[in-house]
């Protein structure tokens, strides 16, 4: 190996160690406040109560207005937990589905790091304003940001396509799914884990520590680590003559009907409309656990870590070996299929077996999903829309997770958990229509 070829496996290993990182703590970012929504909103709410009311007492008298009459299944506690948490899950996902075009395409104008340094600052700054959030607004002000910063996943995921290779690059988008599957299982275990330990806030001050600062602050010095390791390690992926020219960045929503390759816009919808239905399924797992075996919040723990291991194994182990071979378009289609069968074994099963079997089926599905559609989508960009591409397809996922949590709950509290997951297996027959409308790609094509 020459000095030259040395210098780029050490460029590249460098590159994939800051992404993997900056992914990782995305996707802990998105997930840490899982397990503390029924905590969070007692304490915000005794807060308000003790103050004298506030937004969240006033969100809550609202939902008990809505609140669905008739379904014995459900108590108002549930179903106010339920939205409450989807409320704040759907404010961060919906920023980054705005978001992410936005940065994709500034990072296809002014380069990688610039974008990514800008917005770690933005990740560090919304860890920082939750560690002190004595009111409830200022937590909502400390996801605000956090969602607006986190859209620079397209940032992340054209930085791998830049240093990978066309025949390599759905193993690089499988690395990149490795960092979302181990955030899936840190993110929750964090939150649960750190809850243990509460910094209250008797005051009533609107800046104090409370009962999840901790969460917080373990995930603020991650963040700061991330954004010194690029400061010092991360080099400019995307060459000044590979850098497009021209367009504003606009929300993504504006900008779908903009992409002219017909095959990158249909991997976009796959990928919107099968997370619709995988991330409302994901949501409403915890309901359907405690409904079906009366799981406990270590059993739910658990859960989640079963499945985080099954994304990181599928993904790290079996989509980067066997890719090549199957074929991406392939890959994904078998993915589809998987996940329409263990959302139905899920409707049925009321057997602890069975139902982590399904668990086991629904990981390995998105597994093989997610990193094969960036990939199609990525293969069918230039190196000039590598970021506007990307940042509409990882939008496209974020409105998704918008979006999913709050039609599936509400479907699973009206019409019951069977109906349910039933309803969002038949949904993955939309995404499986799109996907078939993609050709599979030439690797070695230019």
């Amino acid at each position: 190996m020459t000095e030259t070829e040395k210098e780029m496996a050490k460029r590249k290993r460098a590159t994939f160690g800051v992404i993997f990182l900056t992914i990782f703590l995305d996707m802990v970012g998105f997930s840490v406040i899982f397990p503390l929504f029924p905590a969070m909103l007692d304490h915000y709410l005794n807060r308000e109560s003790f103050l004298g009311g506030g937004v969240l007492t006033d969100f809550v008298t609202l939902i008990h207005g809505l609140a669905f009459e008739g379904n014995s299944q459900n108590s108002s506690f549930r179903f106010e937990t339920v939205i409450f948490g989807g409320a704040l899950g759907s404010l961060y996902a919906i920023l980054q589905f705005f978001f992410a075009p936005v940065w994709g395409r500034l990072s296809d104008k002014i380069g990688r790091r610039p974008v990514l340094m800008f917005t770690l600052g933005g990740t560090c700054l919304g860890y920082l304003l939750w560690i002190f959030a004595g009111d409830f607004w200022v937590l909502v002000i400390s996801r605000i940001l956090g969602g607006v910063a986190s859209g620079n996943l397209s940032v992340a995921t054209a930085s791998i396509a830049d240093v990978t290779s066309r025949e390599s690059r759905s193993k690089g988008m499988a690395f990149v799914g490795v960092a979302f599957g181990l955030g899936f299982i840190i993110g929750p275990a964090l939150g649960g884990y750190a809850s243990q330990w509460p910094w209250g806030n008797e005051s009533g001050s609107v800046f104090g520590f409370n009962p999840f600062s901790l969460a917080a602050l373990i995930s603020f010095c991650l963040a700061v680590i991330n954004w010194t390791w690029l400061t010092f390690s991360f080099k400019e992926t995307l060459p000044q003559e590979k850098r497009g020219k021209g367009v504003q960045p606009k929300p993504v929503i504006f900008q779908l009907g903009e992409i002219k390759d017909s095959a990158v816009s249909n991997t976009c919808l796959a990928y919107l409309f099968y997370m619709i239905s995988f991330s409302g399924m994901e949501f409403t797992l915890t309901f359907l656990s405690v409904e079906r075996f009366l799981y406990a919040p270590i059993d739910i723990a658990k859960m989640f870590l079963l499945i985080g291991i099954t994304l990181i194994f599928a993904q790290g182990f079996f989509v980067r070996r066997f890719v090549g071979t199957i074929g991406e378009k392939r890959m994904a289609l078998l993915g589809i299929f998987i996940g329409l069968f263990a959302f139905t074994m899920l409707s049925f099963s009321n057997d602890e077996g069975w139902f982590y079997f399904a668990l086991f089926l629904m990981s390995t599905g998105v597994a093989f999903i997610s990193p094969t559609l960036t990939s199609l989508t990525s293969l069918y960009s230039s190196d000039q829309d590598q970021g506007f591409h990307l940042g509409v397809f990882r939008s496209s996922g974020s409105m998704a997770r918008a979006i999913g949590p709050l039609i599936a709950g509400t479907v699973y509290f009206k019409y019951g958990s069977s109906t349910a997951y039933l309803a969002g297996a038949l949904f993955l027959l939309v995404p499986a229509y799109f996907l078939f409308r993609v050709p599979q790609p030439n690797a070695n094509s230019q």
